[in-house]
C-alpha cells in the first residue's frame, strides 16, 4: 500500500492537483473510506479524500469521520489540511474570503467524536484544536498569494444537514464565533487523538442566516466553484513549501492524556 504524510480533506476539484494519481479503499474497523487519490505534488507524495464521497452524496451528519480519518493515518498520514465551506457569522467578513480557524465551538449532537469510547480512557488536551505551526504555514501560503483572509476565526459546527435560524447565529456570534459550517466537527478532534497535525482553511460561501434574507444550496455551489482555483493554489503553495519534520506538539498528543 502506498504511505503519504500529507493530507488532503476537502470537496471535488482538489484531487487534479495530485499527478499520476490512483485510487482505493481502505477498511477500517469502523467502517470504509471514500474513495482515497494518492499522487504526487512536487517532491510530495499526497493522499486526497473527498469527505462527502466523490459525489457528494453523504450529507454532513452521515459522513463516516472515524473511518475517514483512521484510514488516513493507516496509510502514513501526519499532517491533514481541510478546506470547507462556511458561513460568515461576523459581519465583517465578506462573501469568498478566506480564515483560517484557530478556535472551534462544537454544536452537533449526533456525531461520535472520539476513537476512546471505551478503556482505557483518554482525554485529549485541545487547548489548541487547530496545529499552531500547520496554520502558520497555511497563513504564509496565503499571504504569499495575497488573499484576503482571516487568520483568528472562531468556527461554529453545526450539525446539518439544515442550515441555521436566525436565532441560532444570534447566539453563536455572542459567544465569539466567527464563522459557521457543518464539517468541522469531530474531524478536528480524531485527527487530535491519532496525534495527527490539522489545520483547515474555509471560504465563506454565504452570510449566515439573519444577516441575508435566503439561503440556498445553490449560492454556496457557486461561490464554492469560484473558491476551488484560489484554495488549489493556496494548498500548493503550502505543500511544496512546508518542511518535512515537524516541530509541534501535536505528535505528543497522548502522552498525558491516558488515566
Amino acid at each position: 500500500m502506498r504511505q503519504a504524510k500529507i493530507a488532503l480533506i476537502g470537496g471535488t476539484g482538489l484531487e487534479r492537483l495530485l499527478e499520476e494519481a490512483e485510487q482505493f479503499r481502505i477498511k477500517t474497523s469502523y467502517g470504509v473510506s471514500p474513495p482515497i487519490s494518492m499522487g504526487t505534488l512536487g517532491d510530495y507524495a499526497v493522499a486526497f479524500l473527498p469527505r462527502h464521497g466523490p459525489k457528494h452524496e453523504t450529507p454532513p451528519h452521515k459522513v463516516n469521520y472515524r473511518a475517514n480519518i483512521w484510514s488516513l493515518k493507516k496509510i502514513g498520514v501526519e499532517r491533514i489540511i481541510s478546506t470547507n465551506a462556511v458561513g460568515a457569522i461576523n459581519e465583517k467578513y465578506e462573501l469568498g474570503d478566506l480564515a483560517i480557524p484557530s478556535d472551534i465551538i462544537d454544536f452537533t449532537r449526533t456525531r461520535i467524536t472520539t476513537f476512546y469510547d471505551k478503556a482505557p480512557v483518554v482525554h485529549i488536551d485541545v487547548t489548541n484544536p487547530y496545529c499552531p505551526e500547520l496554520r502558520e504555514f497555511l497563513s504564509a501560503s496565503v499571504e504569499r498569494l495575497g488573499q484576503q483572509y482571516w487568520r483568528e476565526s472562531v468556527l461554529a459546527a453545526t450539525e446539518g444537514p439544515r442550515f441555521e435560524t436566525p436565532a441560532e447565529i444570534r447566539m453563536m456570534r455572542s459567544m465569539g464565533c466567527d464563522i459557521v459550517g457543518m464539517t468541522g466537527s469531530p474531524e478536528v478532534f480524531l485527527a487530535k487523538e491519532l496525534e495527527m497535525c490539522y489545520a483547515t482553511i474555509c471560504f465563506v460561501s454565504n452570510m449566515a442566516a439573519g444577516i441575508q434574507n435566503r439561503l440556498t444550496a445553490g449560492e454556496v455551489v457557486e461561490i464554492a466553484q469560484k473558491s476551488t482555483s484560489i484554495l488549489r493554489r493556496v494548498v500548493e503553495n503550502l505543500i511544496t513549501s512546508i518542511p518535512e519534520e515537524r516541530k509541534c506538539l501535536c505528535s505528543k498528543a497522548l502522552e498525558h492524556a491516558k488515566m
